[in-house]
């Protein structure tokens, strides 16, 4: 493997040639994998050994943290030069992660166009269309002709992040129209841009979420999408690579509430971000757990009359745990992805009961058949109540699957705050009381036999 080569390279300086020769011929996503790879000090002497135009390159496919850690181990000159290749709204990310005084020094750097292009960026709230946009993008005037709009794209916009659209806005920079590249190339050059740019423009606002963003792009398949300020001026585009770099975020933030997980722990954390991101979260599990528990600890007697119960309830907490997490996880995925909201609240519930339903009866007799195995010859009456319950505690686990979720985006807030473990923590104690209770309720007025 590539990577393995190059660590191996890293530890005999003799072979620093043949690794400079290696990096340099990849592609600059590729070597930027194989340095986030690498131990943290040899990181920089990888880096150290890319031609500047590869360097530059390569810098933009980092993580932020292996970034801010070469900006640290580099020379002020190196730095500026890296920063100020960087696309503005790339830019813009890592200024997030460094220190203000480092932020302010590389600002002082950077010429006064990248640096207004910047300070625009940083100023809009995080996770809006302002925050993720570029200010590199092709903007043409209505009276242009094709012929003259092509030559302005050679002579002035090839640094441009996207060319695949341009963007035609009147004298007050008002966004009025958009048109193609494709569309450019295949038109006489004589004929005017306003004759063959659509005015039927899909755009979004700096304040537009950036979910929102990354849906109207996968909606209408669009590789940018322009973003307008409240006067309806240009001011920047959303590209198809920031979309996708959104997508990514929005799911692992989801999957990692979903199952209990804080913060930006990745596969390859350290362990001491793993440990300071799962523990407040196993913590307050263990809080949520010890309130099952007392849940439990009033029937100590009824279990010891009834032996067969331990065996029986464990199936309880991880069958009915398990639907509520089903249940949970389709609903945050239909919310996540726009193909459901908080108005379809009654039909997603009216499916989820109809399909629990079924499921009940399936488990419950499942429950009922397993219950009548264990138990001892007196016991076998737990049967019946033990499928009872396990038919009620998996509609109650569709329900809230479906409900809870549905109440925190009716209240604004981010579905997803409903985590696996909170569901699970639930339905332990709704279906331990209910079964307990039903079972002493057997024994004391019933007083059937154990």
């Amino acid at each position: 493997m590539l990577t393995q080569d190059i660590r191996d390279l890293l530890t005999d300086t003799t072979d620093l040639n043949q690794l400079k020769w290696d990096l340099n011929r990849l592609q600059p996503v590729d070597v930027g994998d194989y340095i986030t790879q690498l131990p943290e000090k040899q990181r920089a002497i990888a880096f150290r050994l890319l031609n500047k135009a590869q360097a530059i390159d390569v810098f933009e496919y980092l993580p932020t943290e292996v970034q801010e850690e070469l900006i640290n181990s580099l020379h002020d000159v190196q730095v500026v030069q890296l920063v100020e290749a960087m696309s503005p709204d790339e830019r813009a990310e890592l200024f997030d992660e460094l220190p203000a005084g480092v932020i302010k020094r590389l600002l002082q750097e950077l010429s006064p166009e990248e640096r207004q292009a910047t300070a625009t960026i940083l100023g809009y709230p995080e996770g809006t269309a302002g925050r993720v946009m570029t200010t590199e993008y092709v903007r043409l005037r209505q009276g242009l002709t094709v012929g003259e709009a092509l030559s302005k794209i050679r002579r002035q916009d090839e640094d441009k992040e996207t060319i695949y659209y341009a963007y035609v806005t009147d004298d007050n920079r008002t966004l009025v129209r958009v048109v193609s590249l494709r569309q450019l190339l295949f038109t006489f050059p004589d004929v005017f841009i306003k004759d063959i740019a659509s005015d039927r423009v899909i755009k979004v606002t700096t304040e537009t979420p950036q979910e929102e963003v990354a849906r109207i792009m996968q909606r209408y398949d669009l590789i940018a999408i322009p973003v307008v300020d409240r006067e309806d001026r240009l001011v920047g585009i959303v590209t198809i690579d920031d979309v996708m770099d959104i997508l990514e975020e929005e799911a692992t933030e989801d999957i990692q509430k979903l199952a209990g997980v804080s913060g930006d722990e990745a596969a390859l954390s350290s362990p001491l971000l793993t440990i300071r991101n799962r523990l407040p979260w196993l913590l307050g599990i263990m809080a949520m757990y010890i309130g099952a528990a007392s849940a439990i600890a009033p029937f100590q007697s009824v279990i010891a009359a009834v032996p067969v119960l331990a065996v029986i309830m464990p199936i309880f907490s991880n069958t009915g745990g398990t639907v509520g997490i089903q249940s949970l996880t389709v609903t945050i995925r239909g919310l996540g992805v726009g193909e459901i909201t908080s108005k379809d609240t009654l039909k997603i519930l009216r499916k989820e009961l109809l399909a629990g339903l079924g499921t009940a009866v399936a488990l419950a007799i499942t429950m009922f058949l397993l219950s009548l195995i264990w138990a001892r010859p007196q016991e076998r009456w737990v049967a019946l109540i033990a499928g009872m319950v396990m038919a009620t505690n998996t509609i109650v686990a569709v329900t809230l699957g479906t409900l809870l979720p549905m109440g925190l985006t009716r209240l604004k807030l981010d579905p997803a705050l409903v985590s696996g473990p909170l569901v699970t923590t639930m339905l332990d104690t709704i279906g331990f009381l209910t079964f307990l209770s039903l079972i002493s309720l057997a024994l004391n007025v019933f007083h059937l036999p154990t």
